[in-house]
């Protein structure tokens, strides 16, 4: 299963742990099917990546050209280390550690897609958000450009397989929020819509690789 960025956050009592335990052994499941992997011991990490071929041309802000089949990395949430708010909603302190875990996580990555010259044909960062329906999309936009993605519109249309797939992935959405905190379920997580990033790899060097340390 293609998840991309699609963690809900929910606090930290497990009202259900035996739904939580049921969730984490079929993810774990999926990630090994896909070859979803992690980059980094450190705790405050918030991905994993699967490398994978790009399914169509892009190009980037930067000048960068994806063309289809070429490699990239996806990134996938890493449930168990995304940082979780209370009951009550997220404050003030939780924003500014995502901030920090975010920032983290793509140095971590640009450090390790640079010390594997295996990988040195990786062209791009890719996430298929899904955190949250259509309509508020356009903030999640507005976050991850801060780290320097962008949004890409996908060049197929989207076929009634593919809605299927994503009401699938929409389903473990809601089974993760409801192991961790059912308080934090919302009755439009079955409708979540999916919002295509891209970070180049040029911009990831720039930003935390190697590139931004011989700069400092």
């Amino acid at each position: 299963m293609e998840t991309g960025i699609k963690h809900l956050q929910g606090g930290d009592v497990r009202q259900f742990p035996w739904l939580e335990a049921m969730v984490a052994a079929l993810d774990d499941r999926l990630r090994l099917r896909h070859g979803v992997i992690e980059y980094t011991n450190s705790p405050e990490c918030l991905f994993r990546i699967q490398l994978a071929s790009s399914a169509d041309d892009y190009v980037l802000s930067d000048g960068t050209c994806v063309h289809s089949g070429d490699r990239i990395a996806n990134l996938h949430v890493w449930n168990e280390q995304f940082p979780c708010f209370a009951e009550e909603g997220p404050t003030l302190a939780w924003a500014r550690r995502v901030n920090q875990a975010f920032e983290l996580s793509l140095r971590e990555l640009a450090r390790f897609l640079d010390g594997r010259h295996d990988l040195d044909d990786v062209a791009a960062i890719c996430a298929k958000m899904s955190l949250e329906p259509m309509e508020r999309s356009a903030q999640l936009v507005r976050f991850v450009s801060r780290f320097g993605f962008e949004r890409i519109a996908a060049a197929n249309s989207c076929s009634f397989r593919q809605q299927m797939h994503w009401f699938g992935e929409n389903i473990l959405i809601s089974m993760m929020v409801l192991a961790r905190n059912a308080a934090a379920l919302r009755a439009d997580t079955l409708r979540r819509d999916r919002t295509l990033v891209f970070l180049s790899r040029r911009e990831l060097r720039r930003r935390y690789g190697f590139a931004r340390e011989e700069v400092a």
